[in-house]
């Protein structure tokens, strides 16, 4: 796999993922009376729209983007079901989305820093940019902890 491949990889899981947990999310606590409700779509817009734009990448290298495993997707959903019936506040929801975003974010920095001079700029620019939302969101949820 070269250095763009893995980045792209790496990026189009890490936006599925985020955008299913929040899709997820949203439907646990559609019928609550949560402030940060507003904010869900927009993070989850967001990783479509990442999503998407890494899949184009992927398959301008005729390469396939492979789709999240369904053991991951039932173990997150399960975690945000039994996390969110223990504490449904905004603040706690908050913490779990800076918690993912946050590592998300770390995992991202080191395959920037490992390939920034040897992958295509356009992948790098697309790894920093989702880098950039993440920290946006970041601060965001900060204000509902």
């Amino acid at each position: 796999m070269n250095e763009n491949e893995e980045i792209l990889e790496y990026i189009y899981q890490t936006s599925n993922m985020g955008m299913q947990s929040t899709k997820d999310l949203i439907n646990v606590i559609k019928d609550k009376d949560n402030k940060i409700k507003k904010l869900l779509p927009e993070i989850e817009k967001n990783y479509e729209k990442y999503a998407k734009e890494t899949e184009k990448l992927l398959n301008k290298q005729d390469l396939k983007a492979k789709p999240i495993g369904m053991m991951a997707k039932t173990m997150s959903k399960m975690s945000i079901s039994k996390e969110m019936m223990n504490d449904n506040s905004d603040s706690n929801i908050a913490d779990m989305l800076i918690q993912g975003l946050t590592m998300g974010n770390l995992e991202l920095s080191k395959h920037i820093d490992n390939y920034e001079k040897t992958a295509d700029k356009k992948v790098i620019d697309l790894a920093k940019s989702l880098r950039k939302f993440g920290e946006e969101y970041i601060q965001k949820l900060k204000t509902y902890l």
